[in-house]
């Protein structure tokens, strides 16, 4: 099946030579070509370049882009899509004034959603979650990180991971899947957390690793959950069973976490929204993508990751939406993109780089993602037709987007 987009008004995001990932000065650039046809053979970008270029070709499909956009689909290394039921009464709390710390205290939080899943169903857990996948996929993105973490229990975190690759099974969408059994200590574990820790260690991770369930593993090291001595022996045995880390760190407090994840070769870290000068200094020259979740502290009104601070210093970011129950019930990366412009004063091409190929980075797939590269997948977005692509962050309430492609595939 061969696929013509011709007269493109921007194609965003064009390398000839696909690259791993941009940090600092790199990330206010962003390549482009105007005036442009991108050809797809099945499922994977086959030729670009100018109309002026195009050359005689014998397609299956033709679609006319005057006056609009293509990019590559988002990348969204960062969600917990797969959970029971929602916390919109957490939500009023909220608003009521309690903090997040003072609802999980009170049995809320990550507690409750681990409540409501074991409670559930593995098929109602699947019909749910995958009405959240389709609603990502048509909002643009392509790839996405799932992550365990509602179970807390053996056969909790093994019906999510089961859950996530019956979605992997069942859609064209990139997925990979993160066990994140440290995501709290549960009630029956709140005096005994060796005993939980333990559990993790000799009862999670094997049966994961041994039906291969999981490409990574995360652990929620903060103040109040997780220690940075917890989370390093979490790390070690899950590398030991084939996982690669990937944390979350820095969400209200500096503890370690960051140089922690460093220590254990992590993939990233995320969260970010605390970071000092001595964490920002760590992570220069090493191989950790920092992960900023801006959405989470839009809907929680946290403090943003500092970006500007980031990239001044050389560090590469990548962008995604932590789409969950309690701190960021949305996966719509088109919104991360316009609040990371909007909050965190990157500028669209910073954005757009962190929400693509850096994406890519921090979930282990910019061999195959990412960008606008020959032979990577044909995972795009087109637009309706617009006055440039500085419009996706500024007009943030308005969905630009006219078809999503996955695999080559129209989304119907």
């Amino acid at each position: 099946m061969i696929t013509l987009i011709k007269n493109i008004k921007e194609l965003l995001q064009v390398r000839e030579t696909s690259v791993s990932k941009v940090s600092g000065a790199e990330m206010a650039v962003l390549p482009t070509l105007k005036n442009a046809f991108l050809i797809l053979k099945d499922n994977l970008i086959e030729d670009f370049g100018s109309m002026d270029n195009l050359p005689e070709i014998k397609a299956d499909k033709v679609i006319d882009a005057t006056g609009r956009i293509v990019l590559p689909s988002w990348c969204d290394s960062h969600t917990h899509i797969v959970y029971a039921g929602n916390r919109e009464q957490e939500f009023v709390d909220r608003i009521n004034g309690f903090s997040y710390e003072e609802i999980a205290n009170r049995g809320g939080g990550i507690l409750n959603s681990a409540k409501k899943l074991n409670e559930t169903s593995e098929e109602e857990i699947y019909e749910q979650s995958k009405l959240r996948l389709e609603e990502v996929m048509h909002l643009g993105t392509g790839a996405v990180e799932i992550k365990s973490g509602y179970g807390l229990t053996v056969e909790g975190e093994l019906k999510m991971l089961r859950v996530i690759k019956k979605l992997s099974q069942n859609y064209p969408i990139s997925i990979k899947a993160t066990f994140l059994g440290a995501h709290a200590f549960p009630l029956n574990y709140k005096d005994n957390k060796a005993g939980y820790i333990d559990e993790i260690i000799t009862k999670m991770l094997p049966e994961i690793a041994h039906n291969k369930l999981a490409d990574y593993v995360d652990v929620f090291c903060e103040t109040g959950y997780f220690s940075v001595e917890e989370t390093e022996q979490i790390m070690e045995a899950g590398i030991k069973f084939g996982l690669e880390p990937k944390i979350h760190v820095n969400q209200f407090n500096s503890i370690g976490g960051i140089q922690a994840g460093i220590k254990f070769k992590a993939l990233s870290v995320d969260h970010l929204e605390v970071i000092t000068a001595e964490d920002i200094e760590a992570l220069k020259n090493t191989d950790t993508m920092p992960v900023a979740l801006p959405s989470c502290s839009y809907f929680l009104s946290i403090p943003y990751t500092p970006a500007r601070e980031m990239i001044k210093a050389g560090l590469p970011l990548a962008l995604a939406t932590d789409f969950n129950p309690g701190s960021t019930p949305s996966g719509n990366m088109n919104f991360v993109v316009a609040t990371a412009c909007i909050k965190m004063k990157m500028t669209p091409e910073e954005a757009i780089n962190a929400a693509t190929i850096n994406g890519a980075y921090a979930m282990g797939i910019s061999e195959t993602h990412g960008s606008i590269t020959k032979g990577k997948k044909a995972n795009l977005i087109l637009t309706k037709p617009i006055t440039s692509y500085y419009q996706i962050p500024y007009a943030f309430g308005s969905n630009l987007i006219e078809s999503v492609f996955i695999e080559g595939e129209i989304l119907a």
